[in-house]
């Protein structure tokens, strides 16, 4: 049995010995966070090194049916395909010397050569440093295309989108990034992004609950957390792609599109935090190769592809250590990990649903870390 299936949850909830201290205040925390409407419902998983420590489920994945939130229930992770899904791809390929971080877009995408992302590199990409905007609604203008042709109006639509920086000189969170970075990844593969990263990745590792839904294909058979009740599609989200852009891609992007089990981030994450601590029990990533991903990109607060604590009024509270990475989703999702301490808080939310309009886990996300945090690190080396 592969190692990451030790620790294997379903509904049943895994008891370690180490529990974690403060678990009533915590559970608490997690009520208020329902019934003050912060989320309809929500699964937490805490961890240190391998021992799950506390994983749970509050609330309902559908406000209609109200349907509970199981500790299986499937979410919409949203921005943590960036890190989960397509810098874990990069990662791949570059281990396996198909791709240099320091590469070019002008040679990955020749499309960008006549224009002023020529010598964006993947490094920038990952990093938000590559000077294009923020987002941009591309859905509008893609979704009157042809579906199959629609991943080639997007590169054109990057290659002619103008830059608000020069690459390098400023770093701004970007989605369009990652747009392009998916295009990258299935330039260098020949494969679309969710095939590639389901069998060079996941499958390899025995990770079942991390997964793209095609719109051209079935969903998984899972139970899921509904997402927004969308205006321009008219109907509430189930199982189907959240992002505006990433749905107008087939589900299958860059920046959005992963779907995935609390257990699903921690299997991945922990397989990383033993490559980076030089545990390498697979070929697929390399310690190096871990360590280079995980460290702080000069001059900014983020890592290749995933996120760092910021100085101040980090989403992560006050108590995890410079060196931790992480990321949140929009649609309610985060993990962080603290790297030296080896722990790890994962939260999965729906609240989105039924309305984005509802901003409560700005506030609600460093509330729980800190209530979580303030347990533990006494009890961490």
């Amino acid at each position: 049995m592969p190692f990451f299936e030790t620790y294997r949850t379903t509904a049943t909830v895994y008891m370690p010995p180490l529990l974690l201290p403060n678990e009533s205040a915590v559970r608490r925390l997690m009520q208020a966070g329902v019934d003050e409407g912060v989320f309809p419902g929500s699964v937490l998983l805490v961890a240190r090194g391998e021992d799950v420590l506390l994983h749970d489920a509050w609330g309902v994945a559908d406000c209609d049916a109200q349907r509970p939130v199981r500790p299986d229930t499937a979410f919409d992770l949203a921005s943590l395909t960036k890190p989960l899904a397509t810098a874990v791809a990069v990662m791949r390929l570059v281990r396996a010397g198909r791709l240099g971080l320091d590469a070019p877009l002008a040679r990955l995408l020749p499309i960008m050569g006549p224009t002023d992302k020529a010598e964006v590199t993947v490094r920038q990409l990952l990093s938000h440093s590559s000077g294009w905007p923020a987002w941009q609604p591309y859905f509008e203008r893609l979704l009157p295309q042809p579906p199959e042709e629609r991943r080639r109006f997007l590169a054109q639509y990057l290659a002619d989108e103008p830059l608000v920086a020069r690459p390098g000189e400023t770093v701004l969170y970007s989605d369009i990034d990652f747009l392009a970075l998916g295009l990258v990844v299935e330039a260098c593969t020949g494969e679309r992004l969710d095939r590639f990263v389901r069998s060079e990745i996941y499958q390899p590792l025995g990770i079942r609950e991390l997964f793209f839904n095609p719109l051209d294909e079935p969903p998984q058979a899972r139970e899921y957390a509904a997402t927004e009740s969308c205006p321009w599609r008219g109907r509430v989200l189930c199982g189907e792609v959240h992002d505006d852009n990433a749905h107008a891609l087939n589900g299958v992007a860059g920046h959005a599109g992963l779907f995935g089990t609390v257990q699903g981030v921690f299997d991945l994450l922990r397989v990383l935090l033993r490559g980076y601590e030089g545990d390498i029990r697979s070929s697929v990533f390399s310690a190096e190769l871990v360590r280079a991903f995980w460290s702080p990109s000069a001059g900014t607060d983020w890592a290749l592809g995933f996120d760092r604590p910021s100085a101040q009024a980090s989403s992560s509270g006050r108590y995890f250590s410079a060196n931790t990475i992480g990321h949140l989703g929009f649609t309610g999702t985060s993990f962080w990990l603290d790297i030296d301490r080896r722990l790890c808080i994962i939260l999965l939310t729906n609240r989105v649903h039924p309305s984005r309009d509802n901003v409560k886990i700005k506030s609600f996300r460093p509330r729980i870390h800190d209530e979580i945090m303030a347990g533990l690190v006494n009890r961490v080396v």
